[in-house]
């Protein structure tokens, strides 16, 4: 949506609350031949763009479920690499929170 076309918006007609369950970046990037770290580095780059895409547009609240109580079955390594994602993303981006 452009900017243009979220100036016309009525206010009104915006959700309140998005919710975003970050799914199947892995499986993405299995997919193309890449690590399955390279598909959560490529999500954690498109939460970025929906959260400043609802800020700008002016929803209230966000919901990001990211780790499931499933994954940490996962290897160790690819825990330890979500984790390690989640850590810098906040550090990186707490000063725009």
């Amino acid at each position: 949506m452009s900017k243009k076309t979220i100036a016309k918006r009525d206010p009104s007609t915006l959700p309140r609350h998005v919710a975003v369950v970050m799914d199947g970046n892995g499986r993405w990037a299995q997919r193309r031949f890449l690590p399955r770290s390279s598909g959560h580095k490529f999500g954690v780059d498109a939460l970025k763009k929906i959260v400043r895409h609802c800020a700008e547009i002016g929803v209230k609240h966000l919901t990001v479920f990211a780790f499931s109580s499933e994954n940490w079955a996962r290897p160790a390594e690819e825990v330890q690499t979500l984790m390690d994602l989640f850590v810098k993303a906040l550090q990186r981006e707490s000063a725009e929170l």
